[in-house]
């Protein structure tokens, strides 16, 4: 089954998606990753559908990508009498350390961290930001904050602190119990949120391991101020526009997308962008052009994937709208100002062999016009080197590794196919003719460029590059 398209779709799962036969509608109208939210269901829902998806990629025949996305710590006040109370503009309200029932004289915050780093002149967002405090006097066990934005401040309702780097690891109790679930499931990538600093990542791919890509979400402003060390310490970036957005001024995030988006191409990993891109569809069959335009704005950039979250999980449209995101990515990348725009923003390249062997297959593919290019690979790497150049043709990636398939299934252009191991390079030419005619990417007598590494296997060996007709 080929994309005719190079962006990759992530959907998330959740009650209107569950089912096999609507999991299975979902990937048919175009979704490459299936995302797995750990903040909601239990572990036998996850199981379930997690089977469901295996079961589907053994009768489609393709591999099919499974993301874990961890809950996080979350940042709530506690239980208030009544249910909510109202704050005005210029109100002072008095924070305690305590998870005991409050009130307007006392509202519960019961999160010690918060109390170790708040200082006078730190902001505190209540429900997405609908509500704004400033702290004006900070104690051991409280604060005192006036009142910037007014609004209700209801019972639980999230806290975001963007001025305020917390001592806090992002990997809770449930979420240490969750990874391991889902790292003996088998999923393909875990997400980790709340990410401030690069010792945030190697705190989790030290419990992962080799066992599953690291996706690090950038949704906190003091991420941002280590974000290179981020990128280099992860195997995957996703801009959660959704957080990042309440945590800095709304008129910044289109800007920081775009220096995310080109960081991780620089760095050779996949970036994702997620996050109310299609969010009306929810509830209607059909997006805002805003909307339309968000996601192709993301394409332009050069995203690797876009995501699906609620228009998927929870919305009345879930296939509609999986269509409708397949339909923007296809028409954007066919636009005729797609090719300059992608290239305008290409990094530059490295001064590596295996960087320039994939470059000179990237461009001397194009030169010739195949109609595809041919990648074996290990790792997944020399994929990655070849993608970030963006190419005007498909990227097929022959491995025999089944978890390097299904990873792959993120990464842009890239159609993977699990491949049997073959032990000398015209072994290799022979299989690359064979499979790109098997897969609909060439026809007899047309010319393919393969790349790979000599001797077959070890990864970062990428130094052979072939001309072959098919």
């Amino acid at each position: 089954m080929r994309r005719h398209r190079r962006a990759k779709i992530v959907a998330t799962v959740g009650p209107a998606s569950a089912s096999p036969e609507m999991l299975r509608r979902l990937h048919l109208a175009g979704v490459d990753t299936f995302r797995l939210n750990f903040s909601h269901g239990t572990h036998d829902d996850h199981a379930a559908v997690f089977a469901a998806i295996r079961a589907l990629e053994t009768e489609v025949g393709m591999p099919i990508g499974i993301l874990q996305d961890l809950q996080g710590p979350k940042i709530r006040v506690g239980r208030i009498a009544g249910g909510k109370i109202q704050a005005e503009v210029g109100d002072r309200l008095r924070f305690v350390l305590s998870s005991d029932e409050g009130g307007a004289d006392a509202i519960p915050l019961p999160h010690p961290e918060i109390f170790a780093a708040i200082a006078p002149g730190h902001d505190l967002l209540i429900d997405d930001g609908r509500v704004r405090v400033r702290v004006v006097e900070a104690a051991r066990d409280e604060l005192t904050a006036e009142v910037v934005v007014a609004g209700a401040i209801s019972d639980r309702k999230g806290v975001n602190l963007p001025g305020t780097p917390l001592v806090l690891s992002p990997l809770t109790v449930k979420d240490r119990a969750d990874l391991a679930f889902g790292l003996e499931l088998g999923v393909d990538w875990v997400a980790l949120s709340f990410v401030q600093k690069p010792a945030d990542v190697i705190e989790a791919k030290a419990l992962i391991g080799a066992r599953a890509g690291l996706v690090a979400k950038i949704e906190k402003p003091q991420a941002l101020d280590h974000i290179d060390d981020i990128i280099r310490f992860s195997d995957a970036i996703m801009v959660a526009r959704g957080d990042l957005g309440v945590e800095i001024p709304p008129e910044d995030v289109p800007g920081r997308q775009k220096e995310l988006v080109r960081a991780c191409r620089r760095a050779v990993k996949p970036v994702i962008v997620a996050t109310q891109m299609l969010d009306s569809m929810v509830a209607s069959p059909t997006p805002t052009r805003a909307e339309a335009s968000d996601v192709a704005t993301a394409i332009y950039d050069g995203a690797d994937a876009v995501m699906l979250s609620a228009e998927s999980a929870t919305g009345a449209y879930p296939v509609e709208t999986v269509e409708m995101m397949d339909r923007i990515i296809r028409s954007t990348e066919s636009h005729k100002l797609y090719r300059s725009i992608v290239q305008a923003t290409q990094p530059g390249e490295e001064d590596t062999p295996p960087h320039a062997v994939a470059a000179a297959g990237a461009d001397l593919a194009e030169v010739i016009r195949a109609p595809a290019i041919v990648v074996y690979t290990s790792s997944g790497s020399t994929c990655g080197r070849i993608a970030r150049k963006r190419p005007a043709l498909p990227i097929l990636a022959l491995t025999p590794s089944q978890a390097v398939a299904r990873r792959l299934r993120l990464m842009w252009g890239v159609h993977s196919v699990l491949s049997r191991a073959v032990g000398n390079f015209e072994a290799m030419v022979a299989q690359a003719a064979e499979l790109t005619r098997s897969q609909g990417f060439a026809a007899a007598r047309d010319h393919i460029v393969v790349v790979s590494g000599a001797p077959a296997g070890p990864s970062g060996s990428t130094n052979n590059l072939r001309v072959v007709e098919v």
